[in-house]
This record gives structure tokens, sequence and C-alpha cells, in this order.
């Protein structure tokens, strides 16, 4: 059973930065695609990043040029750095993984239906 646990949440002020990170567990290859999603309070669940295989990477623009997606395959690890937090970057931040069934590629990063696994989600608060 593939599990994916979020760590790394937390509050801070705005302009602050944050590391999330996302452990797999029970999962024996290498996912084609893994990202983080986040849903604020009262809106949809959006795309945030993504990063596939090769280790080619994608941003939500809301996000560019803040914040970093990466992984270490040897720890089965995802991450994502987050710097210049915004108060709109608060939201519960998702991790997700996606075997390739339904893998569309990185531009669509932004579409759920590509990742068969998810975690249970890490609040992260920007506010001063």
């Amino acid at each position: 059973q593939v599990q994916l646990a979020e760590s790394g949440g937390g509050s801070v002020q705005p302009g602050g930065s944050l590391r999330l990170s996302c452990a797999a567990a029970g999962y024996s290859g290498s996912f084609v695609c893994m990202g983080w999603f986040r849903q604020a309070p009262g809106k949809e669940r959006e795309g945030v990043a993504a990063i596939d295989s090769d280790g080619s990477t994608d941003y939500a623009d809301s996000v560019k040029g803040r914040f970093t997606i990466s992984k270490d395959n040897a720890k089965k690890t995802l991450y994502l750095q987050m710097n210049s937090l915004k108060s709109e970057d608060t939201a519960m931040y998702y991790c997700a993984a996606g075997d390739g069934t339904w893998y569309k590629g990185l531009a669509s990063f932004d579409d759920p239906n590509q990742y068969e696994y998810w975690g249970q989600g890490i609040l992260v608060t920007v506010s001063s």
C-alpha cells in the first residue's frame, strides 16, 4: 500500500520560508510524476508544482521564482522549498504521486487526475 506523508508545515510571517517534505513508502518503483497541490479555505484545489522522472519541473505562475520543487530518489522524498511567502500562500498543501497510468505530461501537472496517490495534507499559514 502506497503512503505519502507530508511534513514541514506550520506558521510563518510574510516574507519567510518553509520547506515541505513528502516521504513515500510502499512503492518499489519510481513515480512518473510527483507534485504539490494546495487548497485554501473556500477555494478549489490548485496545482503548485510538479517534477517528472527525468527531473524536469513546472510551476504555477503564482509561485514561479519563489518555490522550488525537488526530490531525492534514494530517500523516496519529495520537497517543496517555499521562499518569500505571502498571505495568499496560506492553504493545506498536499503531496501527490502518479505511476503513469493517467499521465498526460508535465504541462498538465495541475490535473489531479494524473495522480493516483495522495498524502493527507499539511497546513501552511502565512500571517503577521
